[in-house]
């Protein structure tokens, strides 16, 4: 006869891994189609007066179905607009991340706790152990994704902006205004650091839907929390207030920012020593210690034993 608990347990498995992996790929997926309708609309000449919000920080608003589920979760809406903040950051723009991401987080410990369950550890304290070893890595599992996904965001911005400023410097250089030119650099940029082309792009569309320049560069460095960024949106700021030589100033930033990035290359290579030692320790030396005395130590055997 059939057993049914089993069947039961595979069957709720299957669907709460199925509903995981699909708000996980709506999460991963932002709304291209949204985007590419405001782009539409950013490019054509004259565009509506009234355009969706851009930045992700400057309002923290979801739609109506979103709210609603957001209103079901043990987070509350400051918890919810922090962690927005942070997937912004991350780049992850869709509006109803933060939720999905909190549902995530709800049903990862289930599904990966089910699935050590159903898949049949046989001793009955080490399956115990088993899910709840597993149902705390699911637990632990998005956080870490997002840090993760926020530190290679930062580090791919903070090597790029020393180009970007390059290719500003020549776009000014020629002619261009700080507009045009940040488009430009937004486009060039991109095949190679996509994460800081995407963010010119949206400081461009900021400015041309209307937000003042000095606030569109504030959110900038909002968004990036990145300190050479910061530096760069200050340094734009004074001189946007004053009229002094954008380009000149451009230059001069690009220079230091080449610096820090060549500063902070040396300090990954000082570090890379200390960070072989284990693996070194772990695999390495035992390999060869086996390769090496394994030999001699087998013709010591074989000379007592004869």
């Amino acid at each position: 006869m059939v057993q049914l608990a089993p069947l039961a347990l595979v069957a709720v498995f299957t669907s709460v891994a199925l509903l995981t992996g699909a708000l996980v790929s709506r999460l991963l997926a932002p709304d291209s189609g949204a985007r590419r309708r405001l782009q539409e609309v950013i490019d054509t000449p004259a565009r509506s007066a009234v355009l969706p919000e851009l930045s992700p920080l400057a309002g923290d608003t979801m739609s109506g179905g979103w709210t609603a589920v957001a209103g079901m979760l043990p987070r509350s809406r400051k918890e919810l607009a922090r962690l927005r903040q942070r997937l912004v950051r991350a780049g992850v723009q869709y509006v109803g991340a933060p939720v999905i991401f909190s549902i995530a987080e709800l049903l990862l410990p289930i599904v990966l706790g089910a699935g050590v369950y159903v898949g049949g550890v046989p001793a009955p304290p080490v399956q115990m152990l088993a899910v709840l070893g597993a149902a705390a890595a699911g637990f632990f599992i998005p956080g870490m994704w997002l840090e993760r996904r926020l530190s290679r965001r930062r580090r791919e911005i903070e090597n790029g902006l020393p180009d970007a400023l390059d290719l500003l410097v020549v776009c000014i250089e020629a002619g261009s205004g700080l507009d045009q030119a940040i488009l430009k650099t937004s486009e060039e940029i991109a095949f190679t650091y996509p994460a800081l082309g995407e963010e010119l792009r949206m400081l461009n569309s900021e400015i041309r839907a209307g937000k003042s320049r000095m606030d569109a560069f504030k959110a900038l460095a909002a968004r990036t929390k990145v300190d050479d960024v910061r530096a760069l949106v200050a340094m734009l700021i004074q001189t946007d207030r004053f009229g002094t030589s954008i380009g000149q100033a451009l230059r001069t930033h690009a220079e230091t920012s080449r610096t820090r990035r060549r500063q902070r290359a040396e300090e990954a290579a000082q570090k890379i020593g200390v960070k072989l030692v284990f693996p070194l320790v772990l695999f390495f030396f035992p390999a060869f210690y086996v390769v090496v005395l394994g030999p001699a130590v087998i013709q010591f055997m074989n000379t007592f034993r004869e």
